[in-house]
C-alpha cells in the first residue's frame, strides 16, 4: 500500500486588482515558499491578513499549496 509524506507548504494570496480595459475582473498573486508543514489554517490566514495590510490590493483569497511523496 502506498503513504504520502507531506514534504513542503506553499501559500498564495489572491488580490483583487480592479477592472482591465475591457471591464474583465484582474487578479493578483502573492506566493510564499516554504511554510511551515505544520502551519494550521488559523496561523496562515493571520500571518495572510498582515500581510494583506501591506499590499496595494484589497485580499480575496488565501491557498494553501502541499506536496508530497509518494512511497510504495
Amino acid at each position: 500500500m502506498a503513504t504520502a509524506a507531506l514534504i513542503d507548504s506553499a501559500m498564495r494570496l489572491e488580490f483583487d486588482g480592479g477592472l482591465d480595459a475591457d471591464n474583465k475582473p484582474v487578479m493578483k498573486y502573492k506566493n510564499f515558499a516554504h511554510v511551515k508543514t505544520t502551519s494550521t489554517p488559523d496561523q496562515l490566514e493571520a500571518v495572510a491578513t498582515a500581510l494583506a495590510g501591506l499590499q496595494n490590493y484589497p485580499l480575496v483569497g488565501i491557498r494553501r499549496n502541499d506536496s508530497f511523496a509518494i512511497q510504495q
